[in-house]
């Protein structure tokens, strides 16, 4: 497994779809994650700490475990298949861990409620990460055989669902020290 960090939470404003940033834990290398509207924004606000005036589902059960004695000890993106994301909330109590089968961003969504660590399974990283250019802010692709390079036409047609999503987003920017995790709203992106 490897460790995530939230990087951001970006908006196409004219497809109106959300994708979380997720950025593997010292590296260049990003998982982006489509996510519903209603957990961008679940999200968002408790990064910013924007406080609402009735609880939020994910508070809810932030709440409800808390009152029986269980804590999220950290939440794993655990697979991808035919391009949807699976998750796992690890919860200890008792003395029992447990796993609850999630969607991702849900999990994301209670994580940032409980300060509990995001981590993926090596195999998702590899499968769906990318990494950047530096320079360009485009994605890069390669294996072990063949070093990261920018991504030719080719290519660009073998990808999955999430190319033109990933390659419409301005990622100028992303992973500089100092800079919250911020939702844009540019409609370029």
């Amino acid at each position: 497994m490897v460790e995530l960090i939230i990087d951001s939470i970006r908006v196409n404003v004219l497809s109106f779809q959300r994708v979380v940033i997720l950025r593997v834990k010292d590296s260049d290398r990003y998982l982006p994650i489509w996510i519903g509207a209603s957990e961008a924004d679940a999200i968002a606000l408790k990064l910013q700490d924007i406080q609402v005036t009735r609880p939020m589902t994910h508070d809810l059960l932030r709440s409800t475990l808390a009152t029986l004695g269980a804590t999220v000890s950290r939440i794993v993106v655990s697979a991808l298949t035919d391009d949807t994301f699976f998750a796992k909330i690890v919860i200890q109590h008792d003395g029992t861990t447990m796993e609850i089968d999630s969607r991702p961003s849900d999990a994301i969504a209670l994580a940032v409620r409980t300060q509990a660590p995001i981590f993926a399974a090596e195999a998702v990283v590899e499968q769906a990460g990318i990494e950047m250019d530096s320079e360009s802010g485009k994605p890069l692709v390669g294996d072990a055989m063949h070093p990261p390079h920018p991504v030719g036409e080719e290519e660009l047609k073998n990808l999955s669902a999430y190319r033109e999503f990933v390659m419409s987003l301005d990622l100028e920017g992303l992973g500089k020290e100092g800079q919250p995790p911020a939702a844009s709203t540019d409609p370029e992106q």
